[in-house]
């Protein structure tokens, strides 16, 4: 990288979740929902995307809008956009598939396309994929395509029911795949066949495949195909491994949790390391390095989530190891231990009573720390300050960085504001030193002086005390 890169990987203003990430002429793209600081619902903003040179991942563009719900003629601007996944059709151009629906729960789901000769748009309306023979089997929903040798795959599915559409719990069998007419792109020609169910049994638990919920996507690795899912559990992407772009799918795993849930000491959403919610993303190849994409939450909810990245590797038996969250990302090694950065890099943050769920509400979190933002939902063409910060962290909070290089650092220091009294405690590699804190409505650096640190060390910083801190930057030197 030619500058240092850190999670998220795009400007903390961003809110981009649902990413799936893809290399267009020598540039990797990512296409996701796009939410709206502080919204009342998922996905309220039209889609944009950011793009990155293949050689060099820290080095992202804004790309602006590239397709606005007021464009679809079909919903009259009137409905919220949901995951997309785009793919270069046989005929080199590229096609962008969602899934419009006019609120939570109501609304009949359709999956749309739209059409352009560039992969940063702009998109034009095509036409709709017919699945409602299927939907009650197989909800029309979080779409993903994939394209090899003029064959066109598109992946759908949800685990949820809705029975104002006649869509039941007993109904629904899981993800599906369907292939599509390469001529017009939205003509089901063959299928759709299960990818992976909804319920659990013992081959699925043989085979170690979790129960799907939602969140397709497919790529194609050293001649395997990797079918990339949400679970039922909520807080994971899982994936699977087949012969063929449309299964059968067998022998998988966890990919990564949101909550490191899994590795470790963490067992579930309380003892995770961080507050979880739903997630959705996608793997990619990068000059033969491998990545996954997938999203947090901010905002005490589900409906301002942030994409985030980590390289992950295929093992010579074609399984993936579960990967951790880290803050140092698409950098690929730990963070310079001089400089400056957002406390919003954190990759854990605990309260004192343990971690829950992200629901679709915000109740219920209000002794909780959490990632938020000074204004309103911004425009990074017109308004490019970052100014994202950790808020209430109180006592018995946590927050962890992974990882820094501290060999040459002399102090590590976190500017804060708030009110509060007690102690800061700094834990780094196996060292650990402690702050005492006496302040009222005040903007200090509390410094921490290092001594031998490591070449990867992981920084933890703990409040014990009254009041509560807002964590705003680290400052190394």
């Amino acid at each position: 990288m030619k500058k240092v890169v850190t999670n998220p990987y795009l400007p903390n203003f961003e809110y981009i979740p649902d990413g799936e990430p893809h290399v267009f002429n020598g540039r990797l793209y990512v296409y996701g929902s796009h939410d709206k600081f502080g919204g009342s619902n998922f996905c309220l903003n039209d889609y944009v995307t950011w793009s990155a040179p293949v050689e060099d991942l820290s080095d992202w563009r804004y790309e602006g809008v590239i397709w606005r719900k007021k464009d679809d003629p079909t919903t009259n601007g009137k409905r919220v956009y949901y995951a997309p996944d785009v793919c270069q059709g046989p005929d080199g151009n590229f096609y962008i598939y969602y899934c419009p629906v006019q609120g939570i729960t109501s609304g009949s789901w359709i999956i749309h396309c739209a059409k352009a000769d560039n992969p940063a748009g702009p998109f034009k309306y095509h036409g709709n994929v017919n699945l409602r023979q299927w939907r009650k089997t197989y909800l029309p929903f979080d779409p993903a395509v994939f394209v090899e040798d003029g064959h066109v795959y598109l992946y759908y599915g949800s685990a949820m029911f809705y029975p104002q559409l006649d869509v039941r719990a007993k109904s629904i069998k899981g993800g599906a795949v369907v292939e599509l007419d390469p001529k017009d792109m939205l003509t089901v020609i063959k299928g759709p066949v299960l990818t992976v169910p909804t319920i659990k049994n013992d081959k699925n638990k043989e085979y170690g495949i979790h129960a799907f919920f939602e969140a397709s996507s497919m790529r194609k690795f050293k001649d395997k195909y990797y079918f990339v899912y949400s679970s039922q559990a909520g807080h994971e992407l899982c994936y699977c491994i087949g012969d063929s772009p449309m299964g059968p799918f067998k022998k998988g795993g966890t990919l990564i949790s949101n909550g490191d849930i899994g590795l470790r000491d963490c067992k579930d959403p309380k003892s995770a390391c961080d507050f979880t919610g739903n997630t959705h993303g996608g793997m990619v190849e990068v000059n033969g390095r491998y990545y996954v994409f997938a999203h947090r939450q901010t905002n005490k909810c589900q409906f301002s989530r942030q994409g985030f990245a980590e390289e992950t590797f295929i093992e010579e038996d074609g399984s993936i190891k579960q990967v951790e969250r880290t803050s140092q990302g698409l950098y690929g090694k730990p963070l310079p231990g001089q400089g400056e950065y957002f406390a919003s890099i954190n990759c854990g943050l605990r309260a004192k009573k343990g971690n829950r769920f992200y629901g679709v509400f915000k109740f219920g979190h209000g002794k909780d720390p959490y990632l938020t933002q000074e204004g309103k939902d911004q425009d990074p063409a017109t308004n490019p300050q970052q100014t994202q910060y950790v808020k209430n962290f109180n006592d018995g909070c946590s927050i962890t960085y992974k990882y820094f290089d501290l060999r040459e650092t002399k102090s590590f220091g976190i500017q804060v504001n708030g009110s509060a009294q007690g102690k800061l405690i700094m834990k780094y590699g196996e060292k650990e030193a402690v702050q005492e804190i006496n302040m009222k409505k005040e903007n200090k650096v509390i410094e921490f002086p290092i001594e031998n640190g490591g070449e990867k060390d992981m920084v933890v910083f703990r409040y014990e005390g009254k009041g509560a801190l807002n964590l705003t930057k680290l400052i190394l030197k």
